[in-house]
């Protein structure tokens, strides 16, 4: 279970929506469901348009991070992530600065989603 905050400056204010664990339900998913208006293009992980910011909120360690291929090369490619980052996220389970909506599961942790 975990609560995420989106925030943009496109929004009047912060919006924070619960949402479940285990559901295995995207960021952009859970964004779309509750009509937080998270740009996309792909939903595909191909594009890099749904990129977004995501700081884990709670003070226990970050869940596995779990990157896809995609998501690697369109971040690294968008210079959103270094190859440095990827590989602490694959070793470390260090979560990198950003992600794509379209293929971040949203994990048992609070996470604040700047877009």
């Amino acid at each position: 279970m975990a609560n995420v905050t989106f925030s943009s400056p496109s929004m009047k204010k912060d919006m924070t929506v619960y949402a479940v664990a285990g559901d295995t339900q995207t960021l952009l998913a859970v964004a779309q469901a509750h009509k937080v208006p998270v740009h996309f293009e792909c939903e595909n992980g191909e594009c890099g348009s749904c990129a977004v910011q995501v700081t884990v909120l709670s003070n226990k360690t970050p869940c596995a991070v779990a990157l896809t291929e995609k998501e690697k090369a369109v971040l690294r490619l968008s210079g959103k992530i270094t190859a440095e980052q990827i590989a602490k996220a694959e070793t470390d389970d260090l979560p990198p600065p950003y992600r794509l909506a379209c293929q971040f599961i949203v994990r048992n942790e609070d996470v604040l989603v700047k877009f």
